[in-house]
């Protein structure tokens, strides 16, 4: 096998929105079909759903019944880490034998399960659940969905490719946040969001540029129509577009050169073979946490020990 050369896959797809069994379904169809992919990459939230557009019934100060009932939806269809679900996209990714990237709703198990999280889980070609790592910050309303994780949960995976990790969606807007990761050697950065503007592709090329690696954004693809009619709150949708979120998935050279997309207003998969010389090139005149780091005037203290809510003397 030939470890300097790299082929990627970028899912630009939607779930089937708060299902979490049938979008676990559609995740295994759409691995099976990545053509020989060795590193698979879904969006943020994938499993099962980013509720675009949704205020679960919450003003300042206040909670409606029906709110606390989409929520209960919501946390119905959550993934357990582990649990059946990690089963079911670990053996996705041993059947095609790649690594793979999927972002899920995580349900909290160690303290009765009433807390959420938006996690990036990491999956090996046997495969083996091999990290996880859950969103240090929500964005905005985000916030009344989902907790907070901690600096345990940095992850990276080495891979005779070289390492792999990454951030989710706007946490890639956090300075010190990227120089935690150029710091553990990641060559090939994983961006899952739900950010579909135009101005989330100058981050993906600053980020290449700045961490001299390959970044690989990937977005969902979703209309008002996918949402289901049942669901509780849907008329929070009433002034949305039909198409809820377009996309813009991409895959970017460590110089800041797209490779492959931005894919817009359809779902589908980008490929591309990364060369990973790329990577050592691209460091010659430009070494974040090597030459140009500057140890002598700046330093970065970074806790990755976990913090339980409780711990027994």
């Amino acid at each position: 096998m030939d470890v300097s050369k790299l082929k990627v896959a970028v899912v630009q797809a939607a779930p089937v929105l708060f299902d979490r069994d049938a979008t676990l379904d559609k995740a295994r169809e759409l691995v099976a079909g990545a053509q020989g992919a060795q590193l698979i990459l879904f969006p943020e939230a994938f499993v099962p759903a980013y509720p675009r557009g949704l205020s679960f019934g919450t003003v300042v100060g206040g909670r409606t019944d029906a709110g606390r009932r989409l929520w209960q939806r919501y946390w119905a269809n959550a993934v357990d880490v582990p649990g059946p679900a990690t089963k079911a996209l670990g053996e996705a990714a041993r059947q095609v034998a790649a690594y793979l990237a999927v972002g899920v709703v995580e349900r909290d198990q160690d303290y009765g399960g009433g807390t959420l999280y938006c996690t990036l889980l990491y999956f090996g070609p046997d495969g083996r659940l091999l990290a996880k790592h859950r969103k240090l910050k929500p964005t905005g309303a985000e916030r009344l969905i989902w907790g907070e994780g901690d600096g345990s949960t940095l992850a990276t995976v080495d891979t005779a490719f070289g390492t792999v990790g990454g951030l989710i969606c706007w946490e890639n807007m956090m300075p010190l946040a990227r120089a935690a990761m150029y710091a553990k050697g990641v060559a090939i950065y994983l961006a899952p969001t739900a950010d579909a503007r135009d101005s989330w592709q100058a981050t993906l090329r600053h980020i290449a540029c700045e961490g001299r690696c390959f970044v690989l954004g990937c977005n969902q693809f979703v209309t008002k129509a996918m949402y289901p009619e049942d669901l509780e709150g849907l008329e929070d949708l009433a002034d949305q577009p039909e198409i809820i979120c377009r996309g813009g998935s991409a895959i970017v050279s460590p110089l800041g050169e797209v490779l492959a997309g931005p894919l817009w207003d359809q779902e589908g998969t980008l490929y591309a073979e990364l060369d990973l010389g790329a990577v050592v090139r691209a460091r010659f005149d430009f070494d974040p946490m090597g030459h140009y780091a500057r140890p002598d005037v700046f330093r970065l203290v970074v806790d990755e020990r976990p913090k339980p809510s409780v711990t027994a003397g």
